[in-house]
């Protein structure tokens, strides 16, 4: 178990104004093993999120080791022992599914920075939930859009077998709308090599595939050994194609085509001040969309903060966070009746930069104002 807390005197070396003492915030997050830095970029994009809130914070930051149990068990200790109001951080839908209900029961508020599965955008959505990321159908939805813009009719579609995966081939497929053949992976493999196999047997005109962290790697990886890519294009949503995985896989990885709700080539100021407040505090780490998303958190936490005066008033800081009072990182953005974004989708391309190494370049608009098929099931 990995512990953190962000304490009083980074606040008083921000000089920040308010309450007696920083609101504190958990954070139940995945810091071990190969998708160990999915959680790395979310609790330091929710630290630099709250920081240009100014808003005073302490967070509590416990490693899930992506284990629903002990997940489970942070969230106890916080909502419990520590008295925490606000939780947030969780990286994957398994965990999510076991510590979001806890928390919504002990009348804590949960706000999501990453993972939000369909059963809880629905009819188990709840006052006290939030999600600043997308709901999870919905992020893949974008890349089933691309591929039929593109001219594609038949798919191979490949995701882990847990609740992130089927919500990602779920929506691929409804915006795809063609031929889709559904291959489900384990949550922990490493070894794709049957998966290769099957995609020559089924020789689909496109594949998608969601693998976040340390499997995306790998997958992509063995996609080249296999020696398919760049012959059967390959259209991927943001999880699988993040700047970390990019990174690892070199120029392979150009001519992919991806889709996003952010990317580091935005020009609206709230991203470019968060692309530069990045640099300067992690200049070695590339930034991805789970620091973005944890950072527009920040913001929206940090600005319900401000407006409530702390977390004394759950119900008033609940109205300060459905209000949502800040200026997104992607632009325009805004809570469905599910309290799940409304947000743009682009389509990307991986090209080569001055240097021969791969890089996310946005394209064109690809969805507009996209909320959610679940919000309608969603009565509050």
């Amino acid at each position: 178990m990995k512990r953190l807390l962000t304490s009083a005197s980074l606040l008083v070396a921000l000089a920040v104004p308010a309450f007696a003492e920083g609101t504190k915030i958990g954070v139940i997050t995945t810091l071990s093993g190969p998708a160990g830095y999915l959680g790395e970029q979310i609790r330091d994009g929710l630290t630099l999120g709250l920081q240009a809130s100014g808003a005073p914070f302490e967070l509590v930051v416990e490693d899930d080791g992506r284990d629903p149990n002990t997940g489970v068990q942070a969230a106890d200790r916080m909502l419990n022992e520590e008295g925490i109001k606000v939780l947030t951080g969780i990286v994957f839908s398994n965990v999510s599914g076991a510590v979001v209900p806890e928390t919504l029961d002990a009348g804590a508020i949960y706000v999501s920075p990453n993972a939000a599965p369909s059963p809880l955008a629905g009819e188990k959505c709840h006052p006290n939930y939030f999600v600043v990321s997308w709901q999870n159908d919905s992020l893949h939805e974008a890349s089933g859009a691309a591929a039929k813009k593109m001219g594609f009719t038949t798919a191979v579609a490949l995701a882990p077998n847990y609740q992130a995966g089927k919500d990602a081939i779920a929506g691929f497929a409804r915006e795809f709308g063609g031929e889709v053949t559904e291959i489900y992976t384990g949550v922990e493999q490493s070894d794709f090599a049957g998966e290769m196999a099957q995609i020559r047997d089924k020789a689909p005109q496109v594949v998608f595939q969601f693998h976040p962290g340390g499997q995306g790697i790998a997958f992509l990886k063995q996609y080249q050994q296999a020696g398919l890519l760049g012959t059967v294009p390959m259209v991927l949503s943001e999880p699988s194609y993040d700047a970390v995985i990019l990174k690892a896989v070199g120029p392979a990885a150009i001519g992919i085509t991806g889709t996003t709700h952010w990317n580091a080539d935005f020009e609206n100021e709230a991203s470019k001040a968060m692309v530069a407040a990045w640099a300067a505090a992690h200049p070695d780490v590339p930034l991805t969309t789970y620091g973005q998303q944890a950072y527009d958190t920040g913001l929206l936490i940090g600005s319900a903060l401000n407006k409530a005066g702390g977390d004394g008033d759950v119900a008033a800081l609940q109205a300060a966070i459905k209000a949502a009072e800040f200026t997104s990182t992607r632009g325009s953005f805004a809570f469905g009746p599910n309290q799940h974004p409304v947000q743009d989708w682009y389509m990307t391309a991986i090209e080569a930069d001055e240097a021969g190494n791969p890089k996310i370049v946005t394209k064109e608009k690809i969805r507009e104002a996209v909320g959610d098929v679940y919000a309608a099931n969603c009565k509050m």
